[in-house]
């Protein structure tokens, strides 16, 4: 692998348009109980559901976070001494402040989960009191499930690849020459995790994926297609079809296990999507807009402080008027993301690329 692989702007774009997915779909459950069965239905079970796939889009981060953490690993003068403490602060540091954030808002803000439909997603997932133990377990990254900030399970799966990266990378290596192959026993690894009800084995070879995907970046992957394009754009609606098909299939009341598997393939959409956004001319240049860049370089605040935020304006105003909670949610959102990624994001990428150049790339003689 080159030491020269650029940096891919498309990933960037794409990952912004990730993170809006997981705030929209989030909205929508707040949303959710007040609408009548047959709007529901229109918004999930036609493809509008991929412009608010939740779960769908954390594959897509795993996905790049398979490529884009491997990428340096493979270059030369890469340092694993260097490697952990910089990238567990690039982790943690944003999780604490997302954690601090979300308990501040939960202490200003009185909660009384009665207040919210029975069974609803406001009324389950969101916590309505904060202890020091349940602040310092959920910023540990060490549960199964998170009710301060909900979307912290996904980082849970990102600490535990980052702490095995160098088997990852390992794998990758040794799969580059059969790659298509090897992601496609990735993907079917993931749908067998969905079936069989294991996480593990639902997320991690999704990650090991995308590291695969990163041992042929620096061959002709880094330039888009230019000839052909329509191809690339049936194989988009295909990942987009592959993302959704669970939802898209329960018209037809499918078995459990039928479900479970086409839930699983959205990890297949997640790996072609990843690929369009560096093979397809028309959909990278859509994600290397001025737009997509800014949601790109705020995706990570965005992720971690939207759900305080929506829960908070719920509390607030009343999840019956959930179009207000929207009106309000996506700005305050968007705000907030621009804060976090200034004053918390940004200031722990500063530190922890300071620590690692501390520390020394080989142990003294």
């Amino acid at each position: 692998m080159s030491g020269s692989t650029p940096r891919v702007r498309s990933l960037d774009g794409l990952r912004g348009f990730a993170a809006v997915g997981v705030l929209l779909y989030h909205l929508s459950l707040v949303a959710r109980p007040e609408l009548s069965q047959a709007a529901w239905e229109w918004l999930t079970q036609t493809p509008l559901k991929v412009l608010f796939a939740g779960t769908e889009s954390v594959l897509v981060f795993f996905v790049l976070s398979g490529l884009v953490v491997t990428l340096p690993a493979l270059r030369k003068g890469f340092s694993w001494r260097r490697y952990y403490p910089t990238r567990i602060l690039r982790l943690y540091l944003p999780t604490f402040g997302a954690v601090l954030l979300a308990a501040a808002l939960i202490l200003l803000v009185p909660r009384d989960r009665s207040l919210m439909p029975d069974g609803s997603w406001m009324q389950s997932a969101q916590a309505t009191s904060v202890s020091l133990w349940s602040l310092l377990s959920e910023a540990s990254l060490t549960p199964r499930s998170y009710q301060i900030d909900n979307v912290l399970w996904s980082l849970r799966w990102e600490v535990i690849f980052s702490l095995l990266l160098p088997l990852f990378v390992w794998l990758a290596l040794r799969m580059r020459k059969y790659a298509i192959l090897c992601v496609a026993l990735c993907v079917t690894a993931s749908v067998l995790g969905r079936v069989f009800d294991v996480e593990a084995l639902i997320y991690l070879p999704v990650f090991l994926a995308g590291a695969i995907m990163a041992t042929r970046l620096g061959d002709s992957e880094e330039r888009p297609t230019t000839r052909h394009q329509w191809p690339l754009a049936l194989l988009g609606c295909l990942a987009g079809a592959l993302l959704i098909a669970s939802w898209l299939s329960r018209p037809l009341h499918a078995p459990d296990i039928a479900q479970n598997v086409l839930w699983g393939l959205a990890s297949a959409g997640a790996v072609l999507v990843v690929i369009l956004a560096v093979r397809w001319r028309a959909f990278r240049a859509l994600l290397e807009t001025r737009l997509a860049q800014w949601l790109g370089r705020i995706s990570f605040s965005l992720y971690l402080a939207h759900v305080p935020i929506i829960a908070t304006v719920a509390y607030l105003i009343g999840s019956q008027r959930w179009w207000w909670v929207v009106l309000i949610s996506v700005p305050a959102s968007l705000g907030a993301a621009v804060l976090f990624q200034r004053w918390i994001e940004a200031p722990s990428h500063r530190l922890a690329r300071a620590t690692g150049a501390r520390i020394p790339l080989a142990a003294a003689k």
